[in-house]
């Protein structure tokens, strides 16, 4: 979860960083109708998953397998323990892993049709073949959510491709970007601490199963280390260490677009633009994901 970028905008594709993080902002789109579209949702209650967490923690899981709690606890990273053991492994004897898999490609690719029906199918092929490009380039190793993404079988259709690369690359930065957190020395719960006291509603972080005496002793513990003051409010010392901390997720998620190009990877922008304009449109208005707004 990498939080807006007041500065993402259309510009010259030659800082890897940057690339990365401009690129990400037109690809999340794709992959997060998964979340917010009503028709995702009713995909996963056909095969028995009714809830939304349900949904969500089979859908998301599922690439995994059959798996316990304690993978999608350390892969998910700002869920509390609790809250995933409700879920996993309840939810298998709902749907198996492949039925949920059915199900969130399914309600992807319905969302992303209803979203993008004006644009030819040229436009959603090309975008597909060029984004499957970038996510094959898109290394596993370490990150256990994005390689089991793109182990996945291929997509049939252009939408279908699409989505499971955004996917496959949304997983692997989500991946880098857990590694980045915890080299920084910040648990789950002061990830969204920091989160909340910089630029995200709280009503849109506390259902991820925390006490309210884990916020506080995560706020404390902010305190003491300087991110935040003793009222709540980011220091510049947080500031300049969570901007290292997505600095890193977004050099760590550079590789895929150095080896596409950057004239390959500038037409690919152009392509997700439409796109990605029309995800943001069922996208709630500060959402737990932080996506900026397009620019350009």
């Amino acid at each position: 979860m990498t939080g807006p970028d007041p500065e993402v905008h259309v510009t010259a594709l030659d800082d890897p960083g940057r690339t990365a993080r401009l690129m990400w902002t037109h690809f999340e789109p794709v992959h997060a109708v998964t979340y917010f579209h009503p028709r995702a949702r009713a995909a996963y209650e056909a095969v028995g998953l009714r809830g939304y967490w349900r949904g969500y923690f089979a859908g998301r899981a599922a690439p995994l397998g059959p798996t316990d709690a304690a993978p999608v606890i350390a892969a998910f990273f700002t869920f509390a323990p609790h809250m995933v053991a409700r879920a996993l492994p309840a939810v298998w004897r709902l749907a198996t892993p492949q039925e949920a898999l059915r199900a969130r490609l399914t309600g992807a690719v319905q969302a992303l049709a209803e979203l993008t029906y004006e644009l030819p199918e040229s436009h959603l092929a090309e975008a597909a073949e060029l984004l499957e490009g970038a996510a094959a380039e898109a290394d596993g190793a370490g990150r256990v959510l994005g390689a089991a993404n793109a182990a996945l079988p291929r997509g049939e259709y252009p939408l279908a491709r699409l989505w499971q690369a955004a996917t496959t690359l949304r997983e692997h930065r989500g991946d880098g970007h857990v590694a980045a957190l915890i080299a920084a020395d910040l648990d789950p719960v002061e990830t969204l601490a920091w989160r909340v006291a910089v630029d995200m509603s709280p009503q849109n972080l506390l259902g991820r199963g925390w006490s309210e005496e884990q916020w506080g002793a995560a706020r404390a513990r902010l305190v003491e280390r300087g991110w935040l003051t003793a009222e709540g409010a980011p220091t510049e010392h947080g500031r300049a260490r969570f901007a290292a901390v997505e600095d890193a997720t977004d050099v760590a998620a550079a590789r895929p677009w150095r080896a596409l190009g950057p004239q390959r990877t500038d037409r690919l922008r152009e392509l997700l633009e439409p796109i990605a304009r029309a995800g943001h449109t069922v996208i709630p208005a500060g959402s737990p994901i932080g996506l900026p707004a397009l620019r350009g």
